[in-house]
């Protein structure tokens, strides 16, 4: 019997969350999902977009359950060099001009060679005051790579194209369980994905575990492997967000840290990203109270998951999100607490050996006549 401990999920967890693996670049991450994978799964392949899909055979042969986590994070992307070695970039993914100014950053070149930078900006000590009050586009923000000129930093192997992430190493804060670092969204959903696919026993059920590319510029890899894989049920695990902070009110916690994954009933704004399926949720709520799971339910004002697409693949899929409670997310300093993530592991290794094919099948299309 595999047993998910905070020890265990906190190595994957610093493993995964400190490799670079922007949207579209996410080889470094792949590698190692498929690394933990492929000893637990009875069959195993990547796709055409990149997505690691996994197989655990059910008893029965018949039902098919897609989990699915994004292995790509939020990134930059060269677009530029200048004659004096500057480089300018773009985004990929929802990143906030606010938390780029003074990061430091790992460049990956296309030879596969990581380089060190700093963001930077104009001084604010030559600013004018009513500069000092407005947050610096990234039209106006460079990496900084340390040489003197265009020839330099093409010597460095920085082309248009490089990709760039922020230089985050994983670590406790205070010596607590509570953990810090970059692309916790949504690594900590992988780590769920991978430690509860290797805790699933005795699964009626096909279980598609299906660590996904691209979820941060479109949803991209869930869209292309629900086509391919056809799922009776679909659970998306990702972060949420953990709102319970100085100068907020209670209203708007959404989750709270240290309170176990959270149970989405609906995200995106004004409920236009996924409704959950009550009958997925119910599930999910059922198993979490009868396994003694800590567990929040989630209404969520704005962004969404991989179960989003997934529930519009073909005819429809019933779906729903276990989510981890994430303060700070798309920052360089996301926090989760890894009693959460040690919870969202097990709920997904319960739900995917309990549900029955039956129940499965059952709720994927409804017989009136």
């Amino acid at each position: 019997m595999y047993e998910i401990t905070k020890e265990g999920v906190f190595q994957l967890l610093k493993k995964l969350s400190e490799t670079v693996g922007p949207s579209g670049f996410e080889d470094s991450v792949r590698d190692a999902v498929v690394e933990e994978l492929k000893p637990y799964a009875d069959s195993l392949w990547i796709d055409a977009l990149g997505n690691v899909i996994a197989v655990k055979r059910g008893s029965r042969g018949s039902g098919k359950l897609m989990l699915a986590g994004h292995m790509d994070e939020i990134g930059l992307i060269v677009s530029h060099i200048d004659q004096r070695g500057f480089v300018r970039f773009q985004p990929i993914g929802g990143v906030s001009e606010r938390v780029l100014p003074g990061q430091r950053v790992l460049i990956k070149t296309q030879g596969g060679r990581v380089v060190r930078g700093v963001i930077g900006s104009k001084p604010p000590h030559i600013m004018k005051p009513e500069e000092l009050k407005q947050v610096p586009e990234i039209k106006d923000m460079y990496i900084d790579v340390g040489v003197s000129s265009r020839e330099e930093a093409e010597k460095l192997g920085l082309a248009v194209g490089s990709i760039a992430v922020f230089e985050r190493d994983l670590a406790a804060l205070g010596g607590s369980e509570v953990v810090t670092g970059k692309a916790l969204d949504d690594r900590v959903g992988v780590v769920a994905l991978v430690e509860g696919f290797k805790a699933i026993e005795g699964n009626e059920v096909d279980v598609y575990a299906v660590a996904t590319v691209q979820e941060e510029v479109g949803l991209k890899g869930a869209r292309v492997a629900a086509y391919a894989i056809a799922p009776d049920v679909a659970i998306a695990l990702d972060v949420t967000v953990a709102s319970d902070v100085a100068g907020v009110p209670e209203q708007e916690w959404i989750t709270q840290l240290g309170k176990g994954p959270a149970i989405k009933v609906v995200d995106g704004r004004a409920a236009s990203g996924l409704i959950a399926h009550p009958a997925v949720r119910d599930k999910l709520i059922e198993i979490a109270r009868q396994y003694d799971i800590p567990h929040q339910v989630e209404v969520a004002p704005g962004g969404t998951t991989d179960a989003s697409i997934i529930a519009l693949n073909k005819e429809g899929v019933p779906a729903a999100t276990v989510s981890i409670p994430s303060r700070y997310i798309h920052s360089p300093v996301e926090v989760v607490h890894l009693v959460d993530l040690v919870n969202a592991s097990k709920l997904t290794a319960l739900f995917s050996s309990k549900i029955t094919s039956e129940w499965a099948l059952s709720i994927s299309r409804r017989v009136v006549k």
